[in-house]
């Protein structure tokens, strides 16, 4: 026999012929791969398993409670800040307090909150103010609009 393309093969027991899955009760095995009985021996049952490991992951869930509000939140400004930030006399807006850097946006308002110590008078225009800021405020005989 001459040596051409067509008779060129690989040596006699170097390839070994791939199992023939799901061929049911014939040559190939009784189970066709799958094992025996079970969620995985069954056609569906590989690709989403449903019920392995389905109580672990019912308990690392954490159960939700409460209310989460959808609303966007205002941002916060303490009165101590702005005594800090702004000379006495000041009135002040909320694209002042932004262009002063204490906070980055003014988009969904701003409130002010009473925390820290104020010591001058300042004018608060379109703020939304807590009641104990306002208290300082007023103390310290500045106005809230």
């Amino acid at each position: 026999m001459s040596l051409s393309l067509h008779t060129i093969g690989p040596a006699k027991g170097s390839k070994k012929a791939s199992k023939r899955v799901g061929r049911g009760l014939a040559k190939g095995g009784t189970y066709s791969g799958r094992g025996s009985k079970g969620q995985r021996a069954r056609s569906g049952g590989k690709a989403g398993l449903k019920l392995r490991g389905l109580r672990n992951i019912m308990l690392s869930m954490p159960k939700s409670r409460g209310f989460k509000s959808i609303a966007n939140p205002m941002a916060v400004v303490n009165v101590g800040d702005l005594a800090l930030a702004f000379p006495d006399g000041s009135t002040i807006t909320p694209k002042m307090i932004v262009k002063r850097g204490l906070i980055r946006s003014a988009e969904h308002g701003v409130k002010v909150l009473g925390a820290g110590e104020i010591g001058i008078k300042l004018t608060l225009k379109e703020l939304a103010v807590s009641a104990s800021a306002k208290e300082k405020i007023e103390k310290a005989g500045g106005t809230v609009a």
